[in-house]
């Protein structure tokens, strides 16, 4: 199983509790993704989110600069905010990357967790489902263009094209795109219907009661004779490692404190209640936070009911000092992803 890390940028905080610059938390995130590639982590997602907390406004960006800066590990976006943004661009930009690091990037096409970006790029969220479809629909179209990069494509939501090349191609020819959905079942029926991956956020409740979705997903797939080998789940889920368990939940709830207090205010949603977080902390809670064993054997048993081959964690969240965070990708690394492959070896 892959094991990973996604984030969408984290601001720090100054002593009186106000926010420090976007651009410290731009430069973090790089310093991450370099550090992750360095100590082994096989995925880096960067997700597209537009306020001061979470300021990874430009995943594209960001991956084509970590592209130049790493090695080995794959990149992709943790989600790329199709419905906002144009096809066309979101395209270039990851193929320009995937030039850039020899074939390791990948795009995961998705909603996002937030509205921010329809007001801010002039969009109605009436069109909401109209603007994702057809977008969608145009990615595909680009990824399919083979060589000659003639792109025919009509819609209502954006001009149309009529044999216009979009260049550069990917490395490979292609782009490796997943469906990313917080768990909606038409999400993980169009997933199947197009042959496409799928990538499930769970960021609360019970992990395992999205085995159902993810069976409906591989039914669908397997009724559209798609190549089994694109046939792929991953799982983004919150978390923290650290030394021990009690040292990661001491480190994590300040940050997931901050983080839904401000969510709160954005959404109207109730103050958060520490009862919660630790009832997600433990046992078959969404929140991967804990000691390598515990992580890892969590990871393992929802293996077992998903049966999914990407696992990957968002650790910065409320402005988590930047020292627990490059330490806990490196203990994810170096001490969870060995103790996950040595406990799904022996089922």
């Amino acid at each position: 199983m892959e094991i990973g890390v996604y984030s969408f940028g984290d601001s720090q905080r100054n002593e009186d509790g106000s926010l420090r610059s976007t651009t410290e938390a731009i430069t973090n995130l790089f310093d991450a993704i370099v550090h992750a590639d360095r100590v082994g982590a096989d995925f880096f997602g960067v997700g597209e989110h537009h306020t001061l907390e979470m300021p990874a406004s430009s995943p594209g960006a960001m991956i084509a600069a970590a592209a130049a800066a790493t090695t080995r590990i794959r990149l992709g976006s943790a989600v790329s905010i199709i419905s906002t943004d144009d096809p066309v661009r979101v395209y270039q930009q990851f193929a320009t990357a995937s030039a850039i690091s020899g074939g390791r990037v990948e795009i995961t096409a998705g909603r996002g967790s937030s509205v921010e970006s329809f007001p801010l790029f002039g969009y109605d969220l009436v069109d909401y489902e109209r603007l994702y479809e057809e977008k969608l629909e145009l990615l595909m179209a680009i990824n399919d263009a083979g060589d000659d990069a003639k792109v025919t494509w009509n819609g209502s939501v954006r001009p149309a094209l009529d044999g216009l090349e979009v260049v550069p191609r990917p490395a490979g020819g292609k782009l490796p795109i997943w469906i990313g959905t917080g768990g909606s079942a038409p999400s993980s029926v169009r997933a199947g219907r197009l042959g496409m991956p799928v990538t499930y956020g769970i960021i609360g409740g019970a992990p395992a009661r999205f085995a159902p979705l993810v069976e409906l997903y591989r039914r669908t797939f397997a009724q559209g004779g798609h190549a089994i080998e694109n046939q792929k789940v991953s799982v983004a889920a919150l978390g923290l490692v650290a030394k021990t368990k009690q040292e990661a939940l001491e480190r994590a709830y300040p940050g997931w404190y901050n983080m839904n207090l401000e969510m709160g205010r954005r959404r109207g949603w109730p103050a958060p209640q520490q009862d919660a977080f630790l009832a997600q902390a433990h046992g078959a809670g969404a929140y991967y936070i804990g000691d390598p064993d515990d992580v890892a054997e969590r990871i393992v048993d929802l293996h077992g009911h998903l049966g999914h081959m990407r696992h990957f964690l968002q650790m910065d969240i409320g402005s988590l000092p930047q020292e627990h965070y490059l330490e806990s990708i490196e203990l994810l690394a170096t001490e969870v992803k060995p103790r996950v492959t040595r406990l799904l070896a022996k089922k």
